[in-house]
């Protein structure tokens, strides 16, 4: 039942809870491994999460089910350049009848926000976006309103279609805790959803039934915050974002000139939390370096910063990830 945790809770027990919510996601989603784990982690840790694909490859739908199968509040931005901050933080509508102001408060106050196409929104409501997903909380009217916990950002980009596109930020970018790209369905995946919305899985009225409740989100939480990581770990980490920033002398081939800009303090951040969250998704109370490696594109991708060269040279941010990987020792 959704809000019932036994006591005491254990990562084996944290594996099989989690395991009911992939059950109701792989209702509606298919395919996709990559990113219903990326979906997970950021719930495991409140970490937000940066999609990026071509239209049409489930993000919408994942992050709709995600909401539901725990029990959450989920809405939906559509960034375009004429959207305001208040647009999304809310606003304060004149009452005539009382003679006063009261305050709506608008979509970003949800468990689940999906800001689709965040690169068509202007700079100064990026800013207004970046209040809510450091802080947890937004001001309307001189008032502080605090975000509904678990909160979580999910925002898409779409890499082919640049027109009337704002480039984000790098102080945004690096707060996100991950970034995923999507790529497309094999066949048999794309003829699997065709049966299902022949058999009526994402009809209107068709809904996902609540896996767990908000507590079990903030209590798994706990439970990914708990799983230990050695201190060799942490220094492997540490490492790899240092290699990230001091690249020429480790980085063989060339490579380190293709680098402008290395990733912050964050990214072994990020490391360390999503780290713990993964292990904790495999049942386990330790942090293992397969780990990091797994996670070493989702978390570097959008803060290692490459100049035009690599862009000439079509050199891709990934090959970079997978070098510096390479130069860093193996605890």
């Amino acid at each position: 039942m959704p809000g019932y945790l036994p006591q005491p809770a254990s990562p084996t027990y944290a594996r099989d809870i989690l395991q009911t919510v992939l059950d109701a996601y792989d209702v509606k989603v298919v395919g996709q491994a990559g990113l219903r784990e990326t979906l997970l982690l950021g719930l495991l840790t409140g970490g937000h999460v940066l999609l990026e694909s071509v239209p049409g490859l489930a993000k919408t739908t994942a992050a709709t089910t995600l909401a539901e199968a725990t029990g959450g509040t989920f809405s939906r931005i559509q960034c375009t350049p004429d959207l305001l901050p208040s647009d999304i933080v809310g606003t304060q509508i004149y009452d005539a009848a009382k003679g006063t102001f009261v305050t709506a408060l608008g979509p970003v106050h949800a468990n689940y926000v999906l800001l689709d196409e965040i690169n068509r929104s202007s700079a100064k409501t990026q800013s207004a976006m970046l209040e809510a997903m450091q802080e947890g909380q937004t001001s309307v009217g001189g008032t502080i309103y605090a975000l509904p916990q678990p909160f979580l950002v999910l925002a898409t980009q779409n890499p082919i279609e640049q027109e009337g596109t704002y480039q984000l930020p790098e102080a945004q970018l690096d707060r996100f805790m991950l970034k995923d790209v999507l790529d497309y369905p094999t066949p048999a995946e794309e003829a699997e959803v065709l049966r299902r919305i022949d058999s009526g899985v994402y009809d209107d009225n068709t809904e996902t039934l609540a896996a767990i409740g908000n507590d079990q989100v903030l209590e798994l939480r706990r439970l990914a915050q708990a799983v230990y990581i050695d201190p060799a770990i942490s220094k492997y980490i540490v490492n790899l974002v240092f290699v990230s920033r001091n690249a020429s002398k480790y980085l063989p081939g060339g490579l380190a000139r293709y680098i402008e800009f290395g990733a912050s303090p964050r990214a072994s951040i990020a490391f360390s939390r999503a780290a713990r969250a993964l292990a904790l998704l495999a049942g386990r109370d330790f942090v293992i370096p397969e780990d990091v490696k797994r996670l070493a594109h989702r978390v570097l991708r959008h803060r290692i910063l490459l100049g035009f060269e690599a862009a000439a040279d079509n050199l891709r941010v990934e090959t970079i990830i997978d070098a510096i990987t390479a130069s860093v020792p193996t605890p």
